[in-house]
């Protein structure tokens, strides 16, 4: 049985459990949608894989999605929407839209900081890449990017450690490198760090805005749901979470990210 267009899911994917921060603050804007999250669990992280392995991941993952009849697929992963964005896209073709959660921070950023020097942090993957700097010199804004790859803060945080003195004195060492002085504002650019926003909030005193991602990429979804005219009008359930290996730590490490007790379903992607 079909379901009308606008009473489909949104589903969300990220190579682990740190795209549930993007999830969270999706469900907390959109309550009424119905939300399916896959954690590639089997292949986490991305940000050491190659281009290649993660559009074959990404792509399988689509299969699932549009099968439960997703109506928008948002790509909750730094390292997988520089990677797989543009494959991903012509995969799924006409039968859902697709999102990544760097085109509404660049977008953002061309807003409100033109001529401004800002700072990013993310995964070894984000920051070699180059994505950010490439959009956000497309944009002809005059800003400066200054971008520092932060290798063990997600680690870190998936570990648990965050507001104490290890996540601390990691966010000092980080954030003292000589190239983020004198910026306006940072890019948090991995699902995982805005578990840490408040100590990175902290560290500046008030200095250098410090962007959530995941709260502008849920802003961002709610504009194409309305533009669409996707945008659920009922009540929706609770979030549906598929992880491709399960453990006893992801079923902890969810209610880090989610800030409350999920279940989350075996799904063998793989075998």
């Amino acid at each position: 049985m079909q379901t009308e267009p606008r009473d489909r899911p949104i589903g969300i994917f990220d190579s682990g459990i740190g795209g549930l921060t993007v999830a969270k603050a999706i469900k907390a804007l959109l309550p009424q949608e119905q939300l399916i999250y896959f954690g590639d669990t089997a292949h986490l992280p991305y940000g050491d894989k190659s281009t290649a392995a993660i559009q074959a991941y990404a792509v399988k993952i689509c299969d699932l999605l549009l099968r439960q009849q997703c109506k928008i697929i948002l790509i909750a992963c730094n390292s997988a929407s520089a990677a797989a964005y543009e494959l991903v896209k012509e995969y799924v073709g006409s039968k859902a839209h697709v999102l990544n959660v760097i085109d509404p921070v660049v977008q953002y950023v061309g807003e409100e900081y033109a001529g401004k020097s800002i700072g990013l942090i993310g995964t070894k993957q984000t920051v070699n890449s180059n994505v950010y700097k490439k959009k956000i010199d497309n944009l002809d804004k005059g800003i400066e990017l200054h971008s520092v790859a932060t290798p063990l803060l997600a680690p870190m945080i998936e570990e648990g450690f965050f507001n104490n003195t290890i996540s601390e004195s990691a966010i000092q060492t980080y954030l003292s490198d000589p190239s983020l002085q004198d910026i306006e504002a940072l890019i948090l650019g991995c699902t995982h760090y805005p578990l840490i926003k408040d100590q990175i909030d902290r560290y500046y005193e008030g200095r250098v805005t410090v962007l959530d991602t995941s709260e502008l990429v849920a802003r961002h979804v709610e504009d194409v749901l309305q533009r669409l005219n996707l945008a659920s009008t009922s009540l929706k359930g609770e979030p549906h979470f598929y992880v491709s290996d399960y453990t006893a730590s992801f079923e902890a490490s969810t209610r880090l990210f989610f800030q409350k007790a999920v279940r989350l379903e075996h799904y063998p992607l793989w075998e």
